[in-house]
């Protein structure tokens, strides 16, 4: 199932990290999810970004969109979990963006191909409950496929400086904080933060990171 559910992240983040504008115009959590999965279809139809020859352009984006969608340093401190205390302040500072310019490095032509693929499918999504706490919200959504099976996801997000980030996604049950955090302490455990860092200056996280298979419909 895990494996499953990492293609759907690779999906999922297609989704959220390619609509610029609605990151910055959305109000509630939900109005937040709403109007990323909504934008999708613009820039896959936008013709100044289709072919091979704007390839760089799109990743461009992508990587201009990840910086500001996702909570980061958020992200990088609940996957370190304990490990976050032992860091100094410089690498507090550090590590959250060495870690996503790794997930940037990996993942970005996987969620081009994947939304290239699944995006003609119009998959279904319909928005249930909204759990606001403080700066902290849950948005839950069930994605309709093609084939009629209901995939529930949970979005987990963060207000910070006036705007909601994503942090973590639950898909099927699972969390993707907690995938990663499980994998980068036996990580540290087995060899020490340094070792996790040189892995992901390196690219080679191949167990957290690797390239799952499709998963069924």
């Amino acid at each position: 199932m895990q494996r499953m559910v990492s293609g759907m992240l690779i999906v999922l983040l297609s989704i959220v990290w390619l609509t610029a504008s609605s990151l910055a115009m959305s109000g509630t959590p939900t109005e937040f999810v709403r109007q990323t999965t909504d934008s999708i279809f613009q820039v896959f139809v936008d013709p100044r970004l289709q072919g091979q020859g704007h390839r760089e352009e799109r990743l461009a984006r992508l990587r201009h969109i990840a910086n500001t969608a996702f909570d980061w340093e958020e992200i990088a401190r609940r996957t370190l979990a304990t490990h976050w205390r032992e860091r100094t302040p410089q690498e507090r500072q550090e590590f959250p963006e060495l870690l996503r310019d790794a997930v940037q490095a990996i993942y970005l032509g996987r969620l081009e191909e994947a939304a290239q693929q699944r995006l003609p499918e119009k998959q279904a999504i319909a928005y249930g409950k909204e759990v606001v706490d403080g700066p902290h919200a849950v948005v839950g959504t069930t994605i309709t496929t093609k084939r009629q099976r209901e995939i529930p996801m949970e979005y987990r997000l963060r207000q910070s400086d006036g705007h909601w980030r994503v942090y973590d996604v639950v898909i099927l049950g699972v969390s993707l904080i907690n995938n990663y955090r499980v994998q980068f302490h036996q990580i540290i455990t087995q060899s020490s933060y340094q070792g996790l860092v040189q892995q992901l200056k390196a690219r080679q996280l191949g167990q957290v990171f690797a390239e799952p298979p499709q998963p069924s419909r």
